[in-house]
């Protein structure tokens, strides 16, 4: 076979992109065991310093740097300046590709991933897209012309497509979260009671609005749960029995997860598949539109219809709210597990790799 400068194999070498957010890169990983059991050889091109690098650096991943801009929906001078980032990141991405060689291109969406997907259309490999949201962000609407096929974790993201291009796959969910051992999280807490355990989390990187009006409810939550709560780096506060702080979990998350009766936080996508292919039921706290582009609620809307969670809107948010709100979802959870049981999304490692095959096989 061809070798690549690298001394990959042409026939396998396969490119990932995508940043920005961990929700831009933790698909990525749910993918690499079967990749890999698949004999990919598999590159990472993203920012250098962007959330991306250090997640494939973990993964023992080649990683591939290149310059980015953003494209912003209003009028701003970094407009400007980041269209020649990105005409950068393009040549960037041209030769990177050029010497990988690749057999296809696999990108999550962020705006890095711009450059990979047009630089992958001139050299005519092959590119396949991922997007999580219900509707598609804009770095994913300026790639989706140059994409081979398009997989999509919302059945209702598929009015957004072309129908010949799109491929319901639902979005992948590591593996390992499965695992998780109930007994093994709670110990990890500390709990030795039998109250049910709240898990908070607000993204990868805390919420300070969720930070600050839990802290201020847990008096009115304490009394019915124990509480884990992830707040992000930096962010612990003051110690309370039944009350565990994290900053970050990685390996222990598993656990985590398995030791949750309810979930209430961020509606990201990928929380939302986790928390599905877990049965967790949920409180979702979706960022506001003004702090997004509504992406979150839209995510969260959709489930909701389907009966998997509850939602509070964070401007309606207070301690009392929160509580009562947290208190009404537990009393709902059966009906929430059960909803989830008789519903069948595609399991998406398995969908997203049997598209992938397709594409380089075909």
């Amino acid at each position: 076979m061809t070798q690549n400068l690298f001394g990959d194999s042409y026939m396998t070498t396969i490119v990932l992109t995508g940043g920005g957010t961990a929700g831009h890169v933790t698909p990525h990983l749910a993918l690499l065991p079967t990749l890999r059991s698949k004999g990919y050889s598999i590159h990472y091109v993203g920012t250098a310093k962007g959330i991306e690098k250090a997640l494939a650096e973990k993964e023992h991943l080649p990683f591939h740097a290149i310059n980015a801009g953003k494209l912003r929906r209003y009028m701003d001078m970094r407009n400007i300046t980041d269209i020649v980032r990105i005409m950068h990141g393009f040549f960037q991405s041209f030769f990177i590709l050029l010497f990988l060689r690749p057999k296809i291109v696999f990108s999550k969406g962020g705006f890095v991933s711009c450059p990979v997907v047009w630089a992958s259309w001139l050299l005519r490999v092959p590119v396949v897209i991922h997007e999580s949201d219900m509707t598609p962000g804009l770095a994913n609407r300026l790639s989706l012309p140059f994409a081979k096929k398009i997989c999509y974790s919302f059945s209702e993201t598929l009015a957004h497509l072309k129908k010949e291009k799109a491929v319901y796959t639902g979005l992948p969910v590591r593996r390992e979260l499965l695992g998780g051992d109930r007994s093994t999280g709670r110990n990890l807490c500390g709990f030795t009671d039998g109250k049910p355990v709240l898990l908070v989390m607000g993204g990868s990187l805390g919420a300070q609005v969720i930070n600050a009006k839990l802290r201020e409810a847990l008096p009115l939550i304490l009394p019915q749960f124990n509480v884990i709560h992830i707040c992000g780096r930096g962010n612990l506060s003051d110690a309370a029995d039944g009350y565990k702080q994290f900053e970050y979990i990685t390996e222990e998350l598993p656990h985590v997860f398995a030791a949750a009766d309810l979930f209430a936080g961020r509606s990201g996508a990928t929380t939302l598949f986790e928390l599905f292919a877990l049965k967790v039921p949920a409180l979702f706290i979706p960022l506001t539109t003004g702090a997004s582009r509504g992406d979150q609620l839209l995510n969260a809307e959709s489930f909701q219809k389907q009966g998997f969670c509850s939602i509070l809107r964070q401007e309606e948010m207070t301690p009392e709210s929160l509580s009562a709100a947290i208190t009404k979802t537990f009393a709902e959870r059966n009906a929430m597990v059960d909803a989830m049981k008789d519903t069948r999304i595609p399991d998406g490692v398995d969908a997203v790799c049997g598209v992938i095959e397709e594409v380089v096989t075909g």
